[in-house]
């Protein structure tokens, strides 16, 4: 993830026509990636997560999204990915479950649309670091597209 901060904060600063990025800069690309997660609902950059899991017959819906992998620490775990990328556990026994999650494997395949808005959101956090004056509209609008809304936390499968 710190090689996507870095290569978020030397994006905004060629937008900013800057020589290089500073450390203000850095926070204000941190910030803007982990917004432009919040709002899309999906983890951008690819990473490994850690989930506790109980024994269930249940399925059980792992949190971060899109899920790339899983990995079962033991047997008697069914796993599955179904097709928009939410990962699913049923365990026999508690434990913890593994997985990937992200939507590109690194800031380079990140979807055009989503790398400009947090662009564009780093240079705006940068500029305003008052805290003064709205976000550009355009960071909803490019965004918007890539939003996943979960409308329960407890689904049963």
């Amino acid at each position: 993830m710190e090689a996507a901060i870095t290569a978020v904060a030397a994006a905004a600063a060629d937008y900013l026509r800057m020589a290089a990025a500073d450390g203000v800069l850095v926070r204000a690309a941190a910030a803007a990636l982990a917004l432009a997660e919040a709002f899309c609902g999906q983890r951008l950059i690819e990473r490994r997560f850690d989930q506790p899991v109980v024994a269930s017959p249940d399925w059980q819906l792992l949190d971060e999204a899109p899920v790339r992998a899983i990995v079962a620490p033991v047997d008697g775990v069914a796993l599955d990915i179904d097709r928009g990328g939410i990962g699913w556990v049923r365990a026999a026994a508690t434990g913890t479950v593994s997985y990937t999650a992200g939507l590109a494997a690194d800031w380079a395949t990140v979807p055009a649309p989503i790398a400009q808005g947090v662009v564009l959101l780093a240079a705006h956090l940068f500029e305003h670091r008052d805290g003064r004056g709205e976000p550009p509209a355009a960071v909803a609008a490019l965004w918007r597209p890539y939003r996943r809304l979960r409308l329960a936390t407890a689904v049963q499968r």
